[in-house]
């Protein structure tokens, strides 16, 4: 929290329950986490078709994007991990307070990061374990990153030399190894349908 008594917190008239009425959607983060090559962002962005096709506004943040951007200082030691999803947290927050469905596709392999997240967002927060095997995700490996984790060249590789801590008690837990992407997309959708965040 900033310390500076000369930043003040300024209330907007239109709040969050007006921009939703207009949407007539809730703004809620869907959190996909999981290693590098499950299918987090495919998975995300299949979600996001059918919400945009069913009339929803979205909005999809996804990891290496960030990167070249909002988050481009940043590399990948612990510290520079976790200030990477503080500030997707923010970002997030932000959306989800004008009413945006907003769907994130970031390892996050900490669960005390995942918690923080949640502490902000409460009740607008859905976690997502995108759960696929090691074995299945090295043998995607759609950029070659275990491969050069393998031998070296890239250091601290999350579920090689780096821990990725599995979520506990997730929203919803997909299978991308034994389920298709548009099996998981609308196991996802009927979850925000069932829960209220947008009518079927």
């Amino acid at each position: 929290m900033n310390g500076d008594k000369n930043i003040v917190w300024h209330t907007a008239s239109i709040t969050r329950e007006d921009r939703e009425a207009l949407l007539k959607q809730k703004g809620v983060v869907l959190w996909f986490t999981g290693l590098s090559g499950s299918g987090k962002s495919t998975v995300a962005n299949a979600v996001e078709k059918k919400l945009f096709e069913a009339g929803k506004l979205t909005y999809l943040l996804d990891g290496d994007n960030i990167r070249h951007g909002l988050n481009k200082d940043l590399g990948f030691t612990i510290s520079d991990r976790i200030e990477n999803i503080r500030r997707i947290a923010e970002v997030s927050k932000l959306f989800t307070d004008a009413g945006i469905i907003t769907l994130t596709a970031f390892i996050s392999p900490l669960r005390e990061d995942r918690d923080k997240v949640r502490q902000l967002l409460k009740d607008r927060f859905i976690e997502i374990f995108v759960d696929c095997s090691l074995d299945v995700c090295e043998g995607r490996d759609p950029k070659g990153l275990y491969k050069k984790a393998r031998t070296g060249e890239i250091k601290s590789f999350t579920g090689i030399d780096s821990p990725y801590e599995r979520p506990e008690n997730p929203e919803i837990t997909i299978k991308t190894g034994t389920q298709s992407v548009d099996v998981c997309a609308g196991e996802i959708v009927e979850y925000l349908i069932d829960n209220g965040f947008i009518t079927g």
